[in-house]
């Protein structure tokens, strides 16, 4: 297929808010007739899972100035003043994070946090976990008791993991609602169709987020509590030491990507369960089987991603789908569409929550392999076992849902349930 119909199908996807509502026929559409294609952006799109993988492992690729210099070009278009453009880029070059960093650095940062999200620490906070899930179902149940409906993005899908991760951080009861906002507003420019208004309000976000956590680290320096904030400030590596600025971008980074990652899973994974009912009752009939909730946790985040895109820029030449790529090249890869690729996937277009076919690429791969990974997954299995345990039955609301119109980061504004409880 002629790479301007491929271009046209990925603009669709990615710039029209039809498009960004159901991404995977435009996926499909890309993806069985290029492996590979420049895009009119100037980045290469990957698309197949096994493309899509080699160029998040392979140390040719990375994060770079490169792609610096495409949002540059990006901004230069939107026609705003050279000096706003250059102070916008002071401001964003000066607050890196491990999910912007190359080794060695973002070596020695994800090794001084990696600790506290280890399989075996994030196992332990399983029952404290399912405390926090039962308390909100409580109350979802008095709402829904009423004979309404209830929004489970507000009533569960934020409030648990913001919770979990609020405790392990440290941020306070009464600070973490306000985050929600400020991490949706920080986030927009991770987004293809971003534009100056929503870099203005990442940069105002992200300001008021440093000033909190500026106060909190002060305040954790003089009483140090059982946190990781407390953990981040003392810790050290030998002679090495992390930076005001890096604990307070670190902090950032691990109480926004520990929520929202973990809310889209939720919303997501209900949504395909509600639009799938044999398989939410399959799933009703194994709930005492953690091991057949942890395939079907897998399978809901192939399904329906809460992360779709990915993007690297080349550090080396090298090649990929047999096309040369030079130094300094963007590259895209379409997790989306990985996740459902037939060369890698039996019947992909099928939700099957039985499916064992190995992990997808829902948290990306290689070293900037999502963190908090061990998290999302165990979050989402209490979470789904203990609604299905709650509650016998559950149908979608006449209010209908509703998506966030993002690609990078998918998920919902806004999922009615009606629920029956057991």
């Amino acid at each position: 297929m002629a790479a301007l119909d491929l271009d046209a199908e990925l603009v669709t996807l990615l710039a029209t808010p039809e498009g960004r509502a159901d991404p995977y026929p435009h996926y499909a559409h890309i993806r069985e007739n290029a492996a590979l294609f420049r895009s009119s952006m100037g980045s290469w799109i990957v698309t197949r899972f096994d493309d899509c993988q080699r160029v998040l492992r392979a140390p040719h690729f990375g994060k770079g100035s490169d792609q610096d210099a495409t949002a540059r070009l990006r901004i230069a278009r939107w026609g705003i003043p050279d000096k706003e453009a250059d102070d916008f880029f002071e401001f964003f070059e000066r607050r890196q994070s491990m999910l912007t960093l190359n080794p060695p650095d973002h070596t020695r940062l994800r090794g001084l946090v990696a600790r506290a999200f280890t399989p075996s620490t994030v196992e332990a906070l399983r029952p404290h976990v399912v405390s926090l899930c039962d308390g909100l179902l409580d109350a979802m149940a008095e709402i829904g008791g009423n004979r309404q409906s209830v929004d489970v993005m507000r009533e569960l899908a934020f409030p648990l993991p913001v919770a979990v991760i609020g405790e392990l951080l440290g941020v306070p009861v009464a600070d973490r609602t306000q985050f929600q906002a400020l991490v949706r507003a920080a986030t927009r420019i991770l987004e293809p169709t971003s534009d100056v208004e929503d870099l203005r309000g990442a940069r105002a976000a992200r300001v008021s987020m440093e000033q909190y956590f500026e106060e909190l680290i002060a305040e954790r320096r003089q009483r140090p509590a059982d946190d990781l904030l407390s953990e981040l400030i003392a810790v050290s590596d030998g002679s090495d030491r992390l930076t005001q600025d890096e604990v307070i971008s670190t902090a950032i980074l691990l109480f926004a990507a520990g929520f929202e990652t973990t809310t889209n899973l939720i919303g997501n994974g209900l949504s395909a369960l509600l639009s799938h009912p044999a398989e939410l009752a399959r799933l009703r009939g194994s709930v005492d089987d953690p091991e057949a909730v942890r395939r079907a946790v897998e399978e809901l985040l192939r399904w329906d991603s809460p992360v779709q895109l990915d993007g690297r820029v080349v550090l080396r030449a090298t090649e990929v789908a047999g096309q040369h790529l030079a130094p300094g090249e963007q590259v895209m890869t379409l997790l989306g569409a990985a996740n459902r690729d037939p060369r890698r996937f039996r019947d992909p277009e099928s939700l099957d929550l039985g499916r064992d076919e190995g992990a997808p690429m829902s948290f990306g791969s290689g070293i900037h392999y999502c963190l908090g990974a061990a998290l999302a997954r165990l979050e989402g299995q209490v979470c789904f076992g203990r609604l299905l345990t709650r509650f016998k039955n559950m149908q979608l609301g006449e209010a209908g849902i509703a998506h966030r119109d993002t690609i990078t980061l998918r998920g919902l504004a806004r999922l009615p349930v009606e629920l029956t409880p057991a």
